[in-house]
């Protein structure tokens, strides 16, 4: 069975991902929030202080380390393993971008998820076929709530009565997607060991990456292993071109 992402006009899909005109101040109102929160540190501290209460981060990084990790997650995982699945899949990753930022800017601006709201993770999870969606699942450890909901979500999109349906419809590529994802966290809830639901392109040097980047315990003992000044998260966003292996726990 095709989605509409891989069946219905781009016209269509660009309409449907933007949703209802009612929608767009929500929308706003929640890209304000995280870009907000970049400015405010009692809000990433908080978080911070959560997830490692939860077991989640051993040693919290600085906020520099986390924006030069943030980086190099985009550069040396996300961006470059997504472009790798649309591509196997014939889809235009450039078009698929454009259709999550119609769909939540929000999702957009905040790779690391720190400054992200419960269902503004939820949403995420739910709009991309994600390479490892353990990452995402830790992160709703910030929130009392977070797993149950988004159980509760996902169970609304497989009886197609939750609100955004039709445009997280229109962005993702795998029919069973939500019923699996569904699968998984259920299982994953009452066993954290069970096995990482992989993407079907993790496979060769992103699954060495995905090691790093798939959980979030492994990537914030990357980010703590970053510099801590300035002067040297220059030079290594500058020299740095390729995934430092040296700096993962491999």
């Amino acid at each position: 069975m095709e989605t509409a992402r891989i069946s219905a006009n781009p016209f269509v899909l660009l309409r449907q991902a933007a949703g209802s005109p009612r929608a767009f101040a929500g929308k706003v109102r929640r890209l304000g929030a995280v870009l907000a929160g970049y400015a405010d540190g009692r809000v990433l501290a908080g978080r911070l202080g959560r997830l490692r209460a939860a077991g989640f981060i051993d040693e919290v990084p600085t906020r520099l380390q986390i924006v030069v990790g943030s980086i190099d997650m985009l550069r040396f995982w996300i961006s470059p393993a997504a472009a790798d699945y649309y591509q196997k899949k014939g889809l235009d990753f450039t078009f698929h971008q454009v259709l999550r930022i119609l769909e939540e800017p929000a999702s957009m601006a905040d790779p690391v998820g720190f400054f992200s709201s419960r269902d503004g993770i939820i949403g995420h999870v739910m709009q991309v076929v994600h390479a490892n969606p353990v990452y995402d699942l830790q992160l709703l450890g910030m929130f009392a709530d977070g797993l149950s909901e988004l159980e509760r979500q996902l169970v609304a999109m497989r009886a197609g009565t939750h609100p955004r349906a039709d445009a997280i419809r229109a962005i993702v590529e795998e029919a069973d997607y939500h019923e699996r994802l569904l699968d998984f966290v259920q299982r994953w809830r009452a066993d954290p060991t069970t096995p990482a639901m992989l993407r079907s392109n993790v496979e060769g040097a992103f699954s060495e990456i995905e090691k790093t980047f798939g959980t979030l315990p492994a990537a914030m003992r990357y980010f703590h292993r970053l510099p801590r000044t300035p002067l040297a998260a220059a030079r290594h966003l500058l020299v740095v071109k390729t995934f430092p292996r040296q700096l993962s726990d491999a």
